[in-house]
């Protein structure tokens, strides 16, 4: 008659016989967010406040990319820009919503602290909406340009 071999033990320890007492940080302190993370916060927060202001953004589309596509600076046609940039407006031909991208890595490397950057992403989103909406940062958002 066969037996039935017995399962496999799941190791729940570690080799000490100790074993993990938890998480490392629980989700809720900030050292479980990653910088992308807090990024995309701060492109949410500029993007919620300017439609509070501004009703006909809730059609835009906010997003976030680590870089600029086409590298090195160039344009989609080839053409070269003089300089990285930090946002683009993209889309609003054939139906397609318009989508405002925010560059990541360009705006982490020109803002040395939190709250300058917090300051430079606000800006770059508002240049953005400006250019689509037609009109100044500055009355798109008083704000603009403070810091």
């Amino acid at each position: 008659m066969d037996t039935p071999s017995p399962a496999p033990r799941q190791r729940r320890r570690d080799r000490h016989g100790r074993g993990m007492r938890g998480p490392i940080a629980p989700p809720q302190v900030p050292l479980a967010r990653t910088r992308a993370d807090a990024f995309d916060d701060l492109v949410r927060d500029a993007a919620d406040r300017l439609e509070r202001r501004w009703p006909q953004l809730a059609e835009v589309e906010f997003a976030v990319q680590e870089v600029p596509w086409p590298p090195n600076g160039a344009a989609a046609d080839g053409r070269f820009d003089d300089g990285v940039p930090l946002g683009r407006l993209l889309g609003g031909q054939k139906g397609d919503p318009h989508r405002i991208v925010v560059y990541r890595r360009p705006v982490e490397i020109r803002a040395k602290s939190r709250e300058e950057r917090a300051l430079l992403v606000h800006d770059v989103v508002v240049e953005q909406v400006a250019e689509l909406l037609g009109l100044s940062p500055e009355n798109v958002d008083p704000r603009y340009g403070e810091g």
